[in-house]
């Protein structure tokens, strides 16, 4: 263990490849070429051909077998030197941020000096496997000692065996998918169908004017034939939205659709951290510094919401802090649902809920909305789990640059019932 006194982590930029549609543009991508294109498109960005890093962190939520070792694969794929280590992370859809916090971490401490923290993932590309009783057939059969041990066990063989088992898709511990479970916190908040709608018009429409205007040109490196992140809908409207059936409860009290909810999606995304110190030695300059994280977790089992989890992270984020909502200059809440960025925001401007359940005197507050996902949300750009936050921290840290200064704030919620979320700040 290594430990000086804390220093200041600089965020030095990011590159990502567009985000896509699951079953489009990246149908014969691994979880590697994805994430080995987003690293070297950092490494060609910041000229880092040959270098040693300290360390890599990266992960995804949907991994097959073999992706064991998959940030150490993505390193030595990716143009950095050989020597430079990388390990996998995974904590859902905060995966991303969190290996940024825990790179940070080293930095802060003295450990390294420069890192990269990314994420990457693929429906498309989703692990299918089989059953249980079939796997013990093969094993037996693998390790039986003589060939009559060896075929005996294939007198079970059943067709039953070759029927496939996927990805599950629901929450182990209530067996609900993580929109059924946001359905039941929408109503618990009372979150109408129209404010969803339009705070996911509002981020399709924010995504489509900074792609308009250049602001993803250096952050997104073109990849398998994709040049921009196909699920931004430019010409998207109330009207269009309001025209969709809601997709988690079809009853007439359902309000979350496929339009206000984040698309299936395949993509990657790195960032690039480093000390003040390694930044000026090869001439970087620092677009903004990562200030403090929080990670919590709620009872969404027992007695709170699945996606809830970020209102109590940030609220004790601030408590570290000494800051509060005034203080910041930019927001920036993962759009996992509409209904969940508008359930978070909702839940601290609440006072019983404030009071009761982050320990408040006095409710967090409101959040100016035209600080909020100014460059588009993932309701619009879409969602690779594991990749959203490196997409949404490297984004952010361009927006402060370009401010000339300021303060961000992120939220991320994750399935589990977790929620993770971090300060950046350029002052």
């Amino acid at each position: 263990m290594h430990y000086r006194e804390p220093r200041r982590v600089a965020i030095i930029g990011s590159t990502r490849i567009p985000f896509c549609r699951a079953y489009t543009a990246y149908a014969d991508q691994s979880n590697q070429d994805m994430m080995t294109a987003a690293l070297s498109g950092l490494v060609n960005k910041y000229n880092l051909k040959g270098e040693k890093l300290g360390d890599v962190s990266l992960g995804a939520v949907i991994k097959h077998a073999h992706d064991w070792n998959l940030a150490r694969e993505c390193v030595l794929g990716s143009g950095l030197a050989p020597e430079t280590p990388g390990f996998d992370l995974t904590r859902a859809c905060g995966t991303s941020l969190e290996a940024a916090i825990l790179i940070a971490n080293k930095i802060a401490l003295g450990q390294i000096d420069a890192g990269i923290a990314g994420g990457t993932d693929t429906v498309s590309d989703t692990p299918i496997g089989y059953p249980r009783e079939y796997q013990k057939l093969l094993i037996k059969s693998a390790t039986g000692r003589t060939l009559g041990a060896k075929l005996k066990p294939w007198l079970g063989l059943r067709p039953r065996f070759f029927k496939p088992v996927s990805l599950g898709v629901t929450e182990p511990r209530t067996g609900l998918s993580m929109g059924e479970s946001m359905e039941i916190t929408a109503k618990q908040w009372q979150i109408s169908r129209a404010d969803q709608d339009e705070l996911a018009c509002r981020s399709h429409l924010n995504a489509a004017a900074a792609w308009q205007d250049g602001f993803y040109s250096d952050l997104v490196v073109p990849f398998s034939g994709a040049d921009v992140d196909n699920n931004v809908r430019p010409d998207s409207s109330l009207e269009k939205l309001a025209k969709l059936r809601p997709a988690f409860d079809r009853s007439e009290a359902g309000t979350m659709t496929a339009g206000n909810s984040t698309p299936l999606t395949d993509g990657a995304a790195s960032v690039l951290l480093a000390s003040e110190e390694w930044a000026a030695a090869r001439g970087l300059p620092v677009q903004a510094y990562l200030r403090f994280g929080k990670v919590a977790a709620v009872d969404f089992v027992g007695s709170e919401g699945l996606l809830m989890a970020p209102t109590y992270a940030v609220s004790e984020m601030l408590r570290d802090a000494s800051l509060g909502f005034g203080d910041f200059d930019f927001f920036e809440i993962h759009e996992a649902f509409a209904a969940q960025a508008l359930a978070t925001m909702k839940a601290w401007e609440d006072p019983d809920f404030c009071r009761d359940k982050l320990g408040r005197d006095t409710p967090l507050g409101s959040i100016d909305r035209s600080k909020l996902n100014i460059k588009g949300g993932s309701v619009a750009i879409g969602h690779p789990f594991a990749a959203t936050g490196a997409r949404i921290l490297g984004s952010l840290a361009k927006i402060l640059d370009g401010n000339g200064g300021g303060r961000g704030l992120i939220s991320v919620c994750t399935a589990g019932g977790m929620g993770v979320t971090a300060i950046v700040e350029k002052q």
